[in-house]
């Protein structure tokens, strides 16, 4: 079966630090480009970042400087490293799989496999 599977979510402190991991299963996620998306209580699901199979990244503004998407092929997996974190970055997050061969945001319709997502809460 393909899935994909979040993982690294807990409590952070502002200011801190906290890194997402997005595994696959059943498929190799370097043919893929991953986004990664995340949801607040009262929200729509706003795209984060997201990293192309040619691996050319993009962000969103609110999480420029701070956030760095990466892939390790050998490991299957996408890393979301977020640094200087903030109240505003609480949500679900969720990583998403594409076989467009563009890195968008906007458009989730264009992510065919999603996973159960990931909480991330900070908090002082």
């Amino acid at each position: 079966q393909l899935q994909l599977v979040e993982s690294g979510g807990g409590l952070v402190q502002p200011g801190g630090s906290l890194t997402l991991s997005c595994a696959a299963s059943g498929f190799t996620l370097g043919y893929y480009g991953i986004g990664w998306f995340r949801q607040a209580p009262g929200k729509e699901r706003e795209g984060v970042s997201c990293i192309s199979s040619s691996n050319s990244t993009n962000y969103a503004d609110s999480v420029k400087g701070r956030f760095t998407i990466s892939r390790d092929n050998a490991k299957n997996t996408v890393t979301l490293q977020m640094n200087n974190m903030n109240s505003a970055d609480t949500a679900v997050y969720y990583c998403a799989a594409t076989r467009g061969r563009l890195c968008v945001l906007a458009m989730r319709f264009v992510y065919e496999y999603w996973g159960q997502g990931t909480q991330v809460t900070v908090s002082s």
